[in-house]
């Protein structure tokens, strides 16, 4: 401000009333104050100013597992149409399912003083964020709940009944061995879906075969190795159920490869699942919409709103497509 000032041949003060809209500038001075910010390409320091004044910085923290996963990134995408609406700025981060890159990035997001952050969970000790939380930063956590020391609002899918849809719509087409691939055991929504997996088989009065179980199975390559050994044993599976959209991927490539007329449903609806051989069977739910209700329940908060923590959870739907459909040989 004060090289533009320099520039223009006006006071520093001048500068500072045209950069923040006040008024009491002639228009003949203001011309020349912004002629010179132009020629010297000075940008306000938003963050610097809030933390000189004491007020918002107008930005949400993000932190997410991993972009490239589409359903991740359609979380961000109903975060940035909701920042987008009420004019703030998404500063987001990948915590790689690694609790210490998690913690890092919150403490990075918190030292920039983002107004709100918006968090999936990696780790399951959030302690750390209460002196945050009770400083004034709200936090909403999306998809996996805070470990139950630090009340927070929460944003979840019903991972439990839709998995048991899965499972229950497998066993009314006559499967009985039906297998599970399942994410890292630590993982909430893993064991949510594995609790739903167990809870429909119950119903039925299906005992599990706990041989057809395959639990922390966390990307494609761990999920096509463990398909394949289920399909190799002497009474393999008839069908399975995939616990998300990477072990679906996975499950399907071991499928094809063996020539296997496996039914399968999975957990996450997956690009181009209609346009295969035999269309995938899943449970869709809406990321869009999870980021977007998280979003605006953190505004409110930071808006001032004082409710107990939220727990707000998005049903899901069965979307027929056929693998699913296919009966025990």
């Amino acid at each position: 401000m004060r090289d533009v000032a320099r520039r223009a041949g006006v006071s520093l003060k001048t500068v500072s009333r045209v950069v923040n809209g006040e008024g009491g500038v002639r228009p003949d001075t203001t011309a020349k104050v912004n002629a010179a910010i132009s020629a010297l390409g000075f940008r306000r320091n938003d963050i610097a100013r809030a933390l000189r004044g004491g007020k918002r910085t107008r930005s949400l923290g993000l932190v997410i597992k991993d972009v490239a996963n589409p359903f991740y990134s359609q979380i961000a995408r109903g975060v940035e149409e909701v920042a987008r609406a009420n004019d703030l700025l998404v500063i987001s981060g990948c915590s790689d399912e690694d609790p210490a890159r998690e913690r890092h990035l919150i403490r990075s997001l918190c030292e920039r003083r983002v107004d709100g952050l918006l968090v999936v969970p990696s780790g399951n000790d959030h302690r750390y964020l209460i002196s945050e939380i009770s400083m004034g930063t709200p936090a909403v956590f999306i998809d996996r709940p805070p470990e139950e020391a630090l009340e927070a609002d929460v944003v979840l899918i019903d991972s439990v009944g839709g998995a048991r849809a899965a499972v229950d719509h497998l066993l009314r087409h006559g499967h009985r061995r039906i297998a599970c691939l399942s994410d890292l055991p630590g993982i909430f929504t893993a064991s949510e879906r594995l609790r739903g997996y167990r809870e429909a088989l119950g119903e039925h009065g299906v005992p599990v075969d706990e041989a057809l179980v395959r639990p922390g199975r966390h990307d494609v390559t761990g999920a096509e190795s463990a398909m394949a050994e289920l399909l190799a044993l002497d009474d393999p599976p008839t069908a399975v159920f995939t616990g998300n959209n990477r072990l679906t991927v996975g499950a399907l490539r071991a499928i094809q490869a063996a020539g296997a007329g496996t039914a399968l449903v999975g957990f996450d609806d997956l690009e181009l699942a209609d346009m295969l051989a035999t269309p995938v069977t899943v449970v869709a739910h809406q990321p869009v919409e999870m980021g977007r209700r998280a979003a605006e329940l953190l505004c409110r908060r930071m808006a001032g709103e004082e409710l107990p923590p939220q727990r707000v959870v998005l049903p899901t739907h069965l979307i027929v497509r056929g693998s699913g459909e296919l009966p025990p040989p």
